[in-house]
């Protein structure tokens, strides 16, 4: 007896798209969506594309059409509704390019609901490009299967971000002069928490010690070598995630 083939396709392919979703709903898609579709996954009339709007969760959409510049697509069916996030907060220093990348990439992987950007004393830069953090982030969720994006904060100086968190929301302190297991300080939190990373050059001592003047701030050590920031963060993550996150939700 054949098997049942998979709904929905294995193959088909994920977008997120800009407006809510609803049955019946007809979906034209240009640009670099459309780029993607025709040219790079030569999608056909009738082929099934998997699309999610960030608002109720995740769709089946069948190929109308396919034009050059121009995919049209009638939403069939909704497969799962926008997933519960664990309320997880990166605050992570701003690296060079390519190595920040990697962390918004890996921390929406992760599962974080919210990536906020801050700027150090020994951080080599300052600014970050929203749009291409916001494609990077998309992309990454598109192709982990997440139904829903991570937000993205405005990049704050470290002494902003300290006067402006919540004393309800943990900041777990990543700092390289040690402090408590970060597993065991994780696995004893309940609530709202926000895991802060250096850069490459760490903190000086003035940002450790406002960090550590927090009453809501808890120093944790990620081990006994050296990490780079990226490193720090994934590392932190996977932690977090295995011993409070949602690694052991059973579906």
């Amino acid at each position: 007896m054949p098997a049942t083939p998979a709904w929905p396709p294995k193959s088909a392919p994920r977008l997120f798209v800009a407006n809510e979703l609803g049955e019946g709903q007809s979906l034209a898609l240009d640009g670099n969506q459309a780029h993607y579709l025709g040219k790079v996954m030569r999608v056909s009339p009738g082929d099934t594309v998997i699309v999610c709007d960030d608002i109720s969760g995740e769709w089946a959409a069948q190929v109308e059409t396919v034009e050059k510049r121009r995919v049209e697509l009638t939403v069939t069916e909704q497969l799962r509704e926008r997933e519960s996030v664990p309320n997880l907060w990166l605050c992570a220093a701003l690296l060079k390019k390519d190595r920040f990348d990697l962390v918004l990439e890996k921390a929406t992987e992760l599962g974080v609901m919210r990536i906020q950007p801050v700027v150090t004393r020994r951080c080599v830069a300052d600014k970050l490009n929203a749009e291409r953090a916001r494609t990077i982030t998309t992309e990454a969720a598109e192709q982990c299967a997440r139904t829903a994006l991570p937000a993205i904060g405005k990049t704050r100086k470290l002494d902003e971000l300290l006067n402006a968190l919540s004393e309800e929301r943990t900041l777990f302190f990543a700092d390289e002069e040690g402090g408590e297991s970060a597993a065991e300080a994780f696995a004893a939190h309940h609530g709202p928490a926000a895991i802060l990373v250096g850069p490459e050059g760490g903190f000086d001592d003035a940002e450790r010690a406002a960090i550590r003047a927090l009453p809501q701030a808890r120093p944790i050590t990620l081990g006994p070598r050296i990490l780079r920031g990226e490193t720090a963060a994934i590392a932190a993550l996977s932690v977090w995630m295995a011993v409070a996150g949602d690694w052991q939700r059973q579906e």
